[in-house]
C-alpha cells in the first residue's frame, strides 16, 4: 500500500474528466480512504465552491491548488 499523496484538509484542483461526470475545479479533502482494488488511493473531498461531497482517487486530483 503506497502513501496518500494528498493530506486532511488540504485544497486541491480536479482535473475533471471527458464526460463531465467529474467537474473540474478545487476540493477540500476531508477523509483519505483506503485504496481501490488496483491500489490507486481514494480521497472524499467537498467541493470550495458547492460544498458538494464526493470520493475521487488520487489520479483525478492535483495539489496543491
Amino acid at each position: 500500500m503506497s502513501q496518500h499523496r494528498f493530506r486532511t484538509g488540504q485544497i486541491v484542483e480536479s482535473r475533471g474528466d471527458r464526460l463531465a461526470i467529474i467537474p473540474p475545479g478545487r476540493y477540500e479533502v476531508v477523509r483519505q480512504l483506503p485504496p481501490t482494488v488496483a491500489g490507486t488511493n481514494q480521497y472524499r473531498v467537498k467541493s470550495v465552491v458547492t460544498g458538494q461531497e464526493r470520493v475521487l482517487t488520487e489520479n483525478d486530483l492535483e495539489g496543491p491548488a
